[in-house]
């Protein structure tokens, strides 16, 4: 490991530069203030992998405004609280299955968790809330093609509400999660 930086009392303190050299951190670097020997306000932590976050941190943790890229280049920029997406933040997917899609709103401990709207590549677009990743409570779910369901939901299903068509007519209705 090696420290370029500020110290106060022989350790870390201010402004300064952390290289890890060695073991599993090996490659990765941090930029940024320290306190007591920890990240501690405005920083960048780079990966050997790819994988970066510029923004603040608390006893050694990203925490506060921040922007987190992940090594796909899937990216959140928003909130952290302990190393976590917490809070405002938005989540836009660059890479793989989901590529295209985003999510901006409420996270908590790192999953959707609030109100919160989920666009996918294709324009399908939900809009409402979320419970531990999931849909759960009140939302409207818009098809590519217009249609759209509007209601509860519950574990992530129709719960209570109706499936409308592009015209407006309805074509289905859920009472209870069981389609009418």
């Amino acid at each position: 490991e090696k420290y370029v930086g500020e110290f106060k009392d022989g350790t870390p303190n201010g402004k300064g530069t952390f290289t890890w050299s060695k073991g599993k951190w090996k490659g990765d670097k941090y930029v940024g203030e320290f306190n007591d020997g920890e990240f501690h306000g405005k920083g960048t932590h780079t990966w050997s992998d790819g994988r970066k976050y510029v923004g603040k941190f608390k006893d050694g943790k990203c925490h506060g405004q921040g922007t987190f890229t992940f090594s796909n280049n899937d990216k959140y920029v928003g909130k952290f609280k302990n190393d976590k997406f917490e809070g405002q933040g938005t989540f836009t997917l660059y890479d793989g299955q989901w590529k295209g899609d985003k999510y901006v709103g409420e996270f908590k401990e790192g999953v959707y968790h609030g109100k919160g709207t989920y666009t996918w590549s294709d324009g399908t677009k939900y809009v409402g809330e979320f419970k531990d990743g999931i849909y759960n409570g009140k939302g409207t779910l818009t098809s590519k093609d217009g249609g759209k369901f509007v209601g509860e939901w519950k574990d992530d299903k129709e719960w209570n509400g109706k499936y409308y068509e592009k015209d407006g007519n309805i074509k289905y209705k859920w009472v209870n999660g069981v389609k009418q």
